[in-house]
């Protein structure tokens, strides 16, 4: 009976050992997922790609990336989400830039421009279907005044609210040259 009881005692050590070294480990991989995503959201890595190079050129002229403000959004404010099932969603879709990039498909500037009007495209979509989410974290509709916006954007910001459009259906252009849309090719 005291062999019993003693082999319980050292089984529910080894099992309480295993869940404390399991919770330790969980914690080190959460942490250092939380670093890896953080860091695949910054400036420098987004750009590290030369075909990305076009697009931070770009941006440098924008008011997103100098103004009086001091205010500056970086790539993932406005291309990878907050919430985490579409952040990991967007992070996925990413790698297919990756993988474009090292194969060669988009490496130059003259490539990169050849499907710039494609993945703009794809950008724009994701933008709408999510109701320009990104934008809107920092742009939200309730929160304009109005009074100190030029005249056009106080006449046009209340009928976009009224027709549910997305930012992206009015900015399209707003922190990279927007593309110009291909020529239809001729029909027989």
């Amino acid at each position: 009976m005291f062999r019993e009881h003693a082999g319980n005692q050292s089984e529910g050590k080894v099992s309480l050992f295993l869940a404390g070294a399991v919770f330790v480990a969980g914690i080190i991989f959460a942490g250092l997922f939380n670093v890896g995503l953080s860091y695949t959201n910054e400036m420098a890595f987004c750009t590290s790609c030369h075909s990305m190079k076009v697009n931070l050129e770009e941006y440098k002229e924008t008011v997103h990336y100098k103004n009086a403000s001091g205010v500056q959004t970086t790539c993932a404010d406005c291309h990878v989400p907050k919430p985490f099932i579409p952040k990991m969603i967007a992070k996925v879709m990413a790698a297919k830039d990756v993988y474009h990039e090292i194969m060669g498909t988009i490496d130059t500037k003259e490539k990169y421009e050849a499907y710039r009007w494609d993945m703009a495209n794809r950008v724009w979509e994701k933008m709408r279907a999510s109701d320009s989410r990104e934008c809107r974290s920092c742009h939200e509709f309730a929160n304009m005044d109005l009074s100190e916006q030029d005249r056009s954007a106080r006449k046009r910001h209340p009928k976009a609210m009224d027709e549910g459009k997305a930012c992206i259906d009015c900015h399209a252009g707003i922190a990279h040259e927007e593309p110009d849309e291909p020529d239809e090719p001729d029909q027989p």
